[in-house]
């Protein structure tokens, strides 16, 4: 027999074994992560929405969450992704720690013949004041 004919079976044969023990693997991993899917867990779905499962219905595949107090939602049992690990976000160093005293005692003073800028929170919409003679006339038509 040719040697080349010899290695492209022997590749082969590895090829298709290789995938019979990953299939496995994947599902003893999801036969896993099934079992903690269970009403009152945190999950997340495939699509990012966070929810607690309320209900599951093992016959139809129709998990019941509520992803906010109210709000329950009904979608397939296979797009819930895993149980929810929400990372702790640790809180940022006080400003006043890093500055010096002389540079606190500028911010916390407002600059003379004006009142202290507040800056506007994330989202907050700002709008420029305006003066009655600035306003847009009304047009009687």
């Amino acid at each position: 027999m040719d040697p080349t004919l010899i290695l492209l079976v022997v590749a082969l044969g590895a090829f298709i074994v290789f995938q019979v023990f990953q299939g496995k693997k994947r599902k003893r991993e999801t036969e896993e992560r099934q079992t903690k899917f269970v009403p009152g867990v945190e999950i997340m779905t495939n699509y990012g929405l966070y929810g607690t499962i309320l209900t599951m219905d093992e016959e139809t595949n129709v998990v019941e969450i509520e992803s906010t107090p109210g709000t329950v939602l009904k979608i397939h049992r296979q797009t819930i992704l895993k149980v929810a690990d929400y990372a702790v976000v640790a809180e940022p160093e006080e400003a006043t720690d890093i500055l010096e005293n002389d540079d606190q005692a500028a911010i916390d003073e407002p600059a003379a013949g004006g009142s202290r800028a507040i800056a506007p929170e994330f989202g907050e919409r700002v709008e420029p004041e305006t003066t009655p003679s600035e306003q847009p006339k009304k047009s009687d038509d």
